[in-house]
């Protein structure tokens, strides 16, 4: 974090006596999970939900040899393993692994298909299944994919995207009774060992569409996966067996890939994955099966904690909850915290810092409006417009370094160019720091300019959102003949309660500074939100 001399300060560790994650070891995820099915052949590694209860069950010796059989079957396929660079000679060229989507719910066929990409040395590249068609070719298209591994259920889609783009690449279609190493052919192969791999190998192509629109794909690789595991492991988040953690955001989103699936499994804990959320489906599936860890994005913490029923439930196996996706109001913290009584650990990070940054897990201090430390070995400035380190307190945007920072965007040297400079990524958040603590303000992209003032939206959402009568708002800025922009709020109110504008306004006035009052004010049944979580502010200008 940036001191008043303008230094680049490192995160610090609270190892709390955790064992850190196989993953700090090895050079691969697929690596990772082998070595966690040979000490640990007989627990469950995935327990998948259908509704309020689990429906399946595999242990790591059986999400291993899944994996394994799968990797066997994309070699048959002919599909090339990379290399990183100077492997064959000292200034040898990196070979990038063949690129192999996938397209399939949440659930074991995902992580089935995911890590026998990976042990086979491919490149895995996960694609929201609510893709349209168009989504999906563009994806095709720009990865130039070995192949694609699809869920049956999704088929047409990538059908129609493979007409689109002219040379569709192979296709293998998975479901209950068919996995990848089936969907290649019937034939039994001996179980591949999973490659050696290193950790400069590319093992994920994570698409984002960040501040143009145009997806682009953050190249993530190995170390930098392993390493944010290892940077969690080293705080008060860290899991080992007898944890059971829950995941109820899509897979194909890096916050859950990496934080709720990957890092969990890396140190022998059990993932319970509910591929859809309902608010009391899941919390019958907690208090099932003893949940521990609890991994979501902020509507659905909102949720939980106005849950009716939950102090009938047995929740008392549940000893943390993490927050991420999006910004999480310090009203739903508190609820949340005052409901359940257990902390809720805040963090920040990005899909091309894979993802965490910085958590409150670090030191343990979860008092709303910090999103907490730096991670082990991250490292944060803050920098004004004319790129030069701001004062203690004042808001400039974060730029960050560190093992888990990615390598670049997919074929697009303009992109990554802007994103990284001497190993420095401009992160495109606005922050201050407090404390050696990280506060957001905003993304630079949501800022509102109100007559040449700066309206951060997180702001104005945070003093709504404490008014008893509002569930959730957004802000974001419309256009004004007068000012430019004006401050439009949408507000989500508690069932049966909708507060007037003129309450609003009121209850505004005194905290907000007169220009970041919204001007208008509009009262809707939900806020839109992607599956991770996140508001989807383009949808609300209009």
């Amino acid at each position: 974090m940036t001191g008043c001399g303008g230094e680049a300060r490192a995160g610090h560790a609270d190892p709390g006596g955790s064992m850190a994650p196989l993953g700090c070891a090895a050079v691969s995820l697929a690596a990772t999970l082998h070595a966690v099915a040979a000490r640990r052949p007989e627990q469950a590694a995935l327990r998948v939900a259908a509704g309020a209860t689990v429906a399946t069950t595999l242990t790591f010796a059986e999400l291993d040899t899944a994996m394994r059989r799968g990797a066997a079957a994309l070699g048959a396929l002919g599909l090339t393993p990379g290399s990183p660079p100077g492997e064959a000679a000292p200034d040898a060229a990196e070979v990038v692994g063949d690129r192999v989507v996938v397209l399939c719910p949440s659930g074991a066929l995902f992580v089935e298909a995911l890590y026998a990409v990976w042990a086979a040395g491919l490149v895995a590249v996960p694609v929201n299944p609510a893709s349209v068609a168009r989504e999906l070719a563009a994806v095709l298209a720009d990865v130039d994919a070995g192949a694609v591994i699809v869920h049956r259920d999704l088929r047409a889609v990538v059908d129609q995207a493979g007409d689109a783009v002219g040379a569709p690449p192979p296709v293998l279609v998975v479901d209950d009774d068919t996995g990848v190493a089936q969907a290649v052919d019937s034939a039994a192969r001996p179980l591949a060992a999973p490659v050696d791999g290193d950790p400069e190998q590319l093992a994920l192509l994570q698409y984002t569409a960040g501040t143009t629109g145009r997806p682009k794909g953050a190249m993530l690789r190995h170390r930098n996966l392993l390493a944010n595991h290892c940077q969690l492991a080293a705080t008060k988040l860290h899991v080992d067996g007898d944890d059971r953690v829950l995941c109820v955001l899509p897979l194909s989103h890096i916050y859950a890939l990496n934080v709720a699936l990957a890092y969990p499994l890396a140190c022998g804990a059990s993932v319970v994955i509910a591929p859809r959320f309902d608010a009391a489906e899941s919390l019958a599936l907690i208090a099932e099966q003893g949940v521990s860890g609890l991994l979501a994005a902020p509507p659905m913490l909102a949720m939980w904690a106005q849950a009716p029923g939950v102090d009938e439930l047995d929740l008392s196996r549940v000893r943390f909850a993490v927050s991420g996706a999006a910004p999480l109001s310090p009203s739903v913290l508190r609820r949340f915290y005052h409901r359940w009584g257990v902390p809720v650990y805040e963090g920040y990070g990005l899909t091309e810092t894979a993802p965490v940054l910085t958590t409150t897990a670090v030191t343990g201090d979860t008092r709303p409006g910090s999103v907490g430390h730096p991670l082990p070995e991250v490292e944060l400035r803050l920098l004004g417009e004319d790129g030069q380190p701001v004062r203690r307190g004042d808001p400039g945007e974060v730029w960050a370094r560190g093992p888990n920072v990615f390598a670049g965007y997919w074929r697009d040297p303009t992109e990554t160019a802007r994103a990284l400079r001497d190993g420095w990524l401009a992160t495109g958040d606005v922050g201050y720091e407090q404390d050696e603590a990280l506060h957001l303000v905003d993304r630079k992209r949501d800022l509102v300019i109100v007559s040449g003032f700066n309206v951060y939206p997180r702001e104005v959402e945070d003093v709504l959102t404490a008014h008893p009568k509002v569930a959730d708002a957004a802000v974001v800025g419309v256009p004004d003949p007068t000012t430019g922009e004006a401050v439009k709020a949408l507000v989500q109110p508690v069932p049966g309660q909708a507060p007037t504008a003129a309450e609003l306004a009121a209850h505004c006035d005194g905290q907000l500074a007169r220009f970041k009052i919204p001007a208008q004010v509009a009262i809707v049944d939900e806020l839109p939100v992607g599956p991770a979580g996140k508001v989807m502010r383009a949808m609300l200008r209009g």
